[in-house]
């Protein structure tokens, strides 16, 4: 495991301290010749138009083609989703937010790089996370954080919009069966495959964390860039997770 603080790193994990931006060429032999990087750093992650993602995109791209020009035969690299309707691995992205534009842009330049250096390639697009609540900014921590304030109400959108849910839990399953194996490639969607509108699950949420907290319908406006219906095709991750057991 190597970033540039550890203290969340699980303690059985080999850790090593490191600015990714500022490696060098001998980057693959200092961090032990893997046989497969899983590439999860990204910063500003629910901030969706910060400068950051722009600016640290020749970073990224800089840090993995000199991995896999040192020797590295798989990556895999953790993105998400911004798109519309059911997703599979050949919808056309079209995204409207400088995360989504910095994160498609390295899809496509390491696709391109991994087929022109016989590098496996593994695209894994993750959904709408859930349960790890108190480390982002999703509106299920600001559900938390109301709660814990006292407050009896949370301004709200319509909640008409569907997503794919799934928790931190599953999706770290889902990405571990992922990279422990080589046949399956290319976009993986890490998802269940099952739309369900933001009202539903937020008022579950609010049920299952006995939260004293009634939602204000239509108090935002839902955000321009997001679909009305968005989940994954899941028949990639659903082949892979049945081929373990």
């Amino acid at each position: 495991a190597c970033d540039l603080r550890l203290q969340d790193v699980d303690a059985r994990a080999e850790q090593m301290e490191m600015n990714l931006f500022e490696s060098d060429s001998h980057l693959y032999d200092k961090v032990g010749s893997p046989d497969v990087c899983l590439h999860m750093a990204w910063r500003d992650g629910f901030q969706h138009n910060s400068f950051n993602h722009m600016g640290d995109l020749s970073s990224h791209y800089r840090f993995l083609t000199r991995l896999v020009d040192s020797g590295l035969k798989r990556l895999a690299v953790m993105g998400t989703m911004h798109e519309e309707g059911m997703i599979d691995e050949n919808t056309p992205c079209n995204p409207i937010s400088m995360y989504g534009i910095a994160k498609d842009a390295l899809r496509r330049s390491m696709i391109i790089f991994c087929e022109q250096k016989q590098c496996k390639l593994q695209w894994l697009r993750g959904y709408y996370i859930l349960g790890d609540d108190l480390k982002n900014h999703s509106i299920f921590t600001k559900l938390l954080q109301a709660g814990a304030e006292g407050k009896k109400t949370f301004p709200f959108t319509t909640g008409k919009t569907k997503y794919d849910f799934i928790t931190v839990d599953e999706l770290a399953d889902q990405i571990a069966h992922a990279v422990a194996q080589n046949e399956v490639c290319g976009i993986i969607n890490c998802c269940s495959g099952k739309p369900v509108t933001l009202a539903e699950r937020v008022e579950l949420f609010i049920e299952e964390h006995n939260l004293d907290i009634k939602l204000d319908y239509g108090a935002f406006p839902d955000r321009p860039y997001d679909s009305p219906v968005i989940y994954g095709d899941a028949s990639k991750i659903q082949q892979i997770m049945n081929h373990s057991k």
